[in-house]
């Protein structure tokens, strides 16, 4: 990807360092991702998935090295433009985090009152809209977190990401808790909006089928770095985590379902 310019890029990340006191949990970290990819981040338990998240958004402050975000290099250009830059990304979380307190609609609302001056009405039907996008029915508008399911929780927290039409779509862990068909079924979710709405994505996850499913390339988290390719291609590096993670009986098994699916998908449209 070195030949890529910055007009190409969604993020960019160069020389990346995280630490925590003493404990370094990245060191000289480069990523790019590509305007309109999805993005699978993976890695084993300790080597910083939701950490790096965190500290592109701004919620981890870096040691050292330089992160630009659609052109914007992320902490230049003072308050009001970091908080332009941040309204041009969505994150849905790994436990969805919801305002409990809050129905749905009111969630969705919520950073529509805080980065717009969008009318009552205007924030209504924009909410609504974002519930119907994200697959939730419309009476979950009125109801409350606890109301929900797992999979609802997961899609109102989509719904919520979505809410100020967003460039960047960042996903901790989306289908993580949800039963094979749930997971399947947002995956297809994820993959339909992103086609639709132009979105780049860039998501965590641990769940092959996934990563096969609707993943362009993968990002490896490995001895503090990254390795970023397709599935094929980083199954040719000779690193014993990778090969167990691609190359083990759950990867082989997500590897024949994706198999599977494709064709279907083939039968389907001929």
């Amino acid at each position: 990807m070195s030949d890529l310019n910055h007009e190409e890029l969604a993020i960019h990340v160069e020389g990346l360092r995280t630490q925590f006191g003493p404990v370094v949990v990245h060191d000289d970290l480069d990523l790019k991702v590509r305007k309109g990819e999805v993005l699978g981040v993976v890695g084993g338990s300790g080597t910083g998935k939701s950490v790096l998240l965190r500290t592109i958004i701004g919620l981890n402050k870096a040691a050292a090295g330089k992160i630009t975000v659609l052109g914007q290099v992320a902490g230049e250009g003072g308050g009001e433009a970091e908080r332009a830059l941040r309204r041009r990304w969505g994150v849905l979380f790994q436990d969805g985090a919801l305002f409990s307190s809050l129905t749905v609609r009111e969630n969705i609302e919520a950073p529509m009152r805080e980065h717009t001056e969008l009318s009552n009405d205007l924030r209504c039907s924009a909410a609504e809209l974002k519930i119907a996008l994200s697959g939730l029915p419309p009476d979950a508008a009125d109801k409350y977190p606890s109301e929900l399911s797992g999979g609802m929780r997961k899609r109102a927290g989509l719904a919520r990401s979505l809410a100020l039409d967003p460039d960047i779509l960042f996903l901790d862990e989306p289908t993580a808790g949800l039963d094979p068909i749930g997971a399947a079924n947002f995956d297809l979710l994820i993959l339909e909006l992103q086609r639709a709405l132009g979105l780049t994505v860039v998501m965590i996850t641990h769940d092959l089928d996934s990563l096969h499913a609707i993943c362009e390339r993968v990002a490896v988290l490995i001895n503090k770095k990254t390795q970023i390719d397709t599935i094929p291609n980083l199954m040719k590096i000779d690193h014993p985590w990778i090969q167990e993670y691609f190359g083990g009986p759950r990867g082989r098994a997500a590897v024949a379902s994706a198999e599977r699916a494709n064709a279907v998908s083939v039968g389907v449209n001929e």
